[in-house]
């Protein structure tokens, strides 16, 4: 579309009005072409080892999206950016749904001590999701990285957390370093958990086998393995984690979560991929999702969070949002679509896309 009739779509384009279905994620009226910034769904969960359901989590929002308002209160006509999202690819949809199955089938007999009576029926099935998941991983490398060569910010939706090492891999090919702002209930740094290379559990420990990645720092982890523990201890600082204990402990000896999140900033280079598995919230935010935790973060103190590290002068290059289930109710992917909304506002702010208040001209 020529920039005269993109022109003309914006000045026709009621922000107001109601929701239309018809048009593109949140109402909005753009083309993958005309979107300065893509969403790219995986509805993909092959490897959850408790509760499924978040490859339907792309879907959820989208629809729940419709119901957002787009006036942001810090980022004016932050609609006006084009925000876009993709088709879901149907074709992984449906090898998600057949692969997990046999995955279930397996992890249940995993849980079972192993009935040798049974292992010849499973035999093969470690190397059938681990190939799925190399490919899925190539297939959105190459994607995301189309759409970054033309110059357009992109957002992985899940699906699990394995879901953005795809995206992960494309952002190293054109950053020759970045840091991982993960936040997160769980620490997924456990190497081919249940025997999955690519399970959900699996994402940062794949993710630190980049060498671009300099720095990933966790915050809201409330459950994690002494595996994991000896990994982050070993790290040499690398890896660090904001235990949610940790965070609680110092706000109940009366520290602002403002300067708790001075101190997680400090950590974080220049660059800052934004990796949210949505059970960094509170699970009343997210009661859907596979692997709820107690505790976690209120939905403010993430958005401040997110909104601090902007203004510090730090530029998101990149974010996905993950496990976000649509449970029985419309709940899980409303907060989804408020949460994916803010994330992509304020990614296009350190970008320069759009203009936040109080940010240097």
């Amino acid at each position: 579309m020529s920039t005269s009739a993109l022109d003309k779509k914006l000045a026709s384009f009621d922000p107001n009005g109601v929701g239309d279905a018809s048009g593109g994620i949140f109402g909005l009226p753009f083309t993958l072409e005309e979107a300065q910034l893509v969403i790219v769904p995986v509805p993909w969960e092959v490897t959850v080892s408790y509760q499924a359901g978040t490859a339907q989590g792309p879907a959820a929002i989208r629809d729940a999206s419709m119901q957002v308002d787009l006036y942001d209160l810090d980022v004016a006509d932050a609609w006006r950016l084009g925000i876009a999202m993709e088709d879901e690819d149907a074709s992984w949809a449906q090898q998600s749904n057949e692969l997990r199955v046999q995955a279930a089938d397996y992890i249940s007999w995993l849980e079972e001590g192993q009935p040798a009576a049974d292992a010849a029926r499973h035999a093969s099935v470690q190397t059938k999701v681990t190939a799925k998941g190399k490919e899925l991983r190539d297939w959105l490398k190459q994607k995301t990285g189309a759409y970054l060569d033309a110059g357009k910010a992109v957002v992985v939706l899940g699906g699990d957390h394995s879901t953005p090492l795809g995206y992960m891999h494309a952002l190293a090919e054109r950053h020759e370093e970045f840091g991982i702002l993960q936040i997160d209930a769980h620490c997924d740094l456990r190497p081919a958990y249940e025997g999955f290379e690519y399970s959900h559990a699996s994402i940062m420990y794949n993710a630190l086998n980049l060498p671009q990645v300099k720095k990933l720092v966790q915050v809201g982890i409330r459950d994690l393995c002494q595996q994991e523990a000896d990994l982050i201890a070993q790290s040499g600082g690398r890896v660090v984690m904001f235990h949610h204990r940790f965070l609680r402990d110092e706000m109940y000896a009366k520290k602002s979560w403002k300067k708790m999140c001075g101190k997680i900033i400090a950590q974080l280079p220049q660059k800052v991929y934004l990796s949210f598995d949505i059970d960094g919230l509170d699970p009343k935010l997210c009661p859907g999702t596979g692997t709820p935790v107690p505790g976690g973060l209120e939905f403010e103190e993430a958005l401040y969070l997110i909104r601090t590290i902007v203004r510090s002068g730090r530029t998101i290059i990149g974010c996905d949002l993950n496990e976000v289930a649509p449970g029985e109710t419309d709940w899980d992917g409303n907060v989804g679509a408020r949460l994916l909304y803010q994330m992509c506002n304020w990614m296009a702010v350190s970008q320069g896309l759009l203009k936040a208040t109080g940010m240097p001209s």
